[in-house]
């Protein structure tokens, strides 16, 4: 097979929660285990960090890896989901895992696969540990794909544990309340390994500090060590409790939603000099100031174009959209054109709720079976005094936005992830 053929297979055979939802959730490590075991542990070869949480957590690991690049460590980076190829999940110091390597890997394996028949993400999972140990990385930031407590990545024993925040997101799997997704988020910390949670949050604190208890082990509040000072030009200022300051920190990232991040990435970076990698502070003001250059990050506050200024995110659940709403409000046009699409499985009355009234909307469905009928979407939309055109695609929405738009306008994309793959 090819390289598509080889992906046409992969995304046929095997259920992924990205596109199907609940079906190819499974609720135990079972597989996992029994694929680490068939390629013999080769996460045991290298040195790992898990980041976990809601949202965030994406972003948090590339700014390490950029980091930890910089620092000049072999670095593997695993993220889900991609937005425009499939490799983007699997990357050693920003270069993507080759097309040759996932052809021979599925081709290779086929019967094992046939046997144990591993999810979509079981499967991608055990791909990128045997990468990193054959391609012998030092280190590798490893992403949760979902919750953490029965994530495939969670069988890493990782040098730091970091969980960026706690929002409703997956609620079918991980729970219909904050304490219960908490939960299967603190599954990431483990006995003895430092573990850092973003942000606080009354709701969910003392489920990490019972954890941590538990696994007898220290947490700290990135949120509580860090004051963070923001300036025009996207400047940082941060200062620690203990006086450790990382004056005008200049992130390639220019979403507001990255003062949450940026405190994580460095708490991280204190937990790691511990542990003793050496991670001199040019390397944190270069690999924060590079990470989309150094790592390939997309869909982040991401400028499409200048006239109209058209951004798009991949944030989709209240909070994520609660942040991009908060920023929609510091930038400057005439008029706001808002292209967006949502799946099925999220909290979209919520999300709708929270969305500026004054913006056209333009709805539409992505390319997936989760995604939301562009009517249902509508009809919802029209309930909380939000008013646009329907379309059956990304495409046609969007290049239906772009012909309204004047230049002094703007245009945003996004409700889902599977939007802004369309779209860039």
């Amino acid at each position: 097979m090819n390289y598509k053929e080889t992906l046409d297979w992969l995304f046929a055979q095997l259920p992924m929660y990205q596109r199907e939802g609940k079906a190819a959730y499974k609720a135990n490590l079972d597989n996992t285990l029994k694929l680490d075991e068939y390629f013999h542990a080769p996460h045991h070869s290298f040195q790992t960090i898990h980041v976990g949480g809601t949202n965030g957590k994406g972003s948090v690991s590339h700014m390490l890896a950029s980091i930890l690049q910089e620092a000049g460590y072999k670095t593997g980076l695993y993220t889900s989901p991609h937005l425009k190829d499939f490799r983007e999940r699997i990357k050693i110091n920003g270069e993507m895992i080759s097309e040759a390597y996932v052809v021979d890997f599925v081709e290779q394996n086929k019967e094992l696969f046939a046997e144990v028949r591993p999810s979509f993400f079981e499967m991608t999972v055990a791909m990128a540990f045997k990468y990193f140990a054959d391609q012998h990385v030092d280190i590798a930031v490893i992403e949760v794909g979902l919750g953490g407590r029965l994530d495939s990545t969670n069988i890493i024993t990782p040098l730091v544990s970091i969980i960026t925040n706690i929002s409703f997101d997956h609620m079918a799997l991980l729970g219909d309340t904050l304490e219960k997704i908490a939960g299967e988020k603190a599954g990431i910390i483990k006995p003895g390994i430092p573990a850092i949670v973003g942000t606080r949050d009354k709701e969910t604190d003392f489920v990490f500090e019972q954890k941590a208890r538990e696994c007898e082990t220290t947490l700290h509040f990135a949120s509580d060590e860090w004051e963070t000072e923001y300036l025009p030009g996207n400047i940082y200022n941060l200062t620690r409790t203990d006086g450790t300051r990382f004056p005008e920190l200049h992130p390639e990232l220019r979403g507001l939603y990255q003062r949450k991040n940026i405190p994580a990435v460095l708490e991280a970076v204190l937990a790691l000099r511990e542990k003793g990698l050496h991670i001199p502070d040019k390397a944190v003001y270069d690999g924060i100031a590079r990470v989309i250059t150094n790592t390939g990050l997309l869909g982040r506050w991401q400028v499409l174009n200048q006239s109209p200024y058209t951004v798009c995110d991949t944030g989709h659940n209240i909070d994520g959209l609660t942040e991009i709403t908060r920023q929609l409000k510091t930038c400057n046009y005439k008029r706001l054109h808002f292209v967006i699409g949502m799946v099925n499985d999220k909290d979209v009355d919520s999300v709708l709720g929270i969305l500026p009234r004054d913006a056209v909307y333009y709805f539409c469905k992505a390319s997936i079976p989760r995604a939301m009928d562009e009517n249902v979407l509508t009809e919802k939309a029209v309930r909380h005094e939000l008013h646009g055109t329907t379309y059956p695609t990304v495409a046609e929405a969007y290049a239906t936005a772009r012909e309204a738009a004047a230049p002094e306008d703007m245009i945003y994309v996004g409700g889902s992830t599977f939007v802004v793959a369309e779209v860039i």
